[in-house]
């Protein structure tokens, strides 16, 4: 089999958008990019039981967030099931129980699964310059976001930049066929 769908699991401004954005160069086929920001981007203002951002850095959903997120996974998987090729951006707040929510939803594809650890220290540089984040959820995330998730490969951010984790990435995904 080959593999359909890469999820870069990381914390906030660990640097898998800029990732996923570089697999798309260096991959030999077209690949979409969707991420956990697409969905938040796409929901309205007011769900009830939705996502709440705390003035710590903290996040927290609720069952209205959870139903949207379920559908839009499903969709996801259909997406790549009708033939499209797909880099997944998440942040996986519940750990172990998100990346298995993504495995149910993913069920049957062959998926690669890529850790990306940056130093909070560093992500909260890169929080601070970016400016559309609440402080203190990329050092909050930076471990939070691993506890317990098994990755098929895994990348830092802090050590290597997006091209070189891309390309570490694209190689990997190419010699073992996954």
């Amino acid at each position: 089999m080959t593999t359909r769908v890469i999820v870069l699991n990381g914390g906030s401004s660990s640097g898998k958008s800029g990732i996923a954005r570089c697999l798309q160069a260096v991959l030999p086929d077209p690949w979409l990019t969707l991420g956990v920001d697409t969905l938040i981007g796409a929901m309205p203002a007011a769900v009830d039981e939705g996502i709440d951002f705390a003035g710590d850095g903290g996040v927290s959903v609720g069952s209205g967030f959870r139903r949207l997120e379920d559908a839009w996974m499903a969709g996801v998987a259909a997406m790549v099931r009708a033939g499209a090729r797909v880099v997944i951006d998440d942040v996986f707040l519940g750990g172990a129980a998100s990346q298995q929510r993504w495995r149910d939803a993913l069920d049957g594809l062959e998926v690669l699964w890529v850790g990306v650890r940056c130093d909070g220290v560093v992500a909260a540089g890169r929080e601070t310059a970016r400016g559309d984040r609440v402080a203190g959820m990329a050092e909050a995330q930076a471990e939070l976001v691993h506890r317990g998730v098994v990755y098929d490969f895994e990348v830092d951010t802090g050590v290597n930049e997006a091209l070189a984790c891309a390309r570490e990435i694209a190689a990997l995904t190419v010699t073992t066929g996954k």
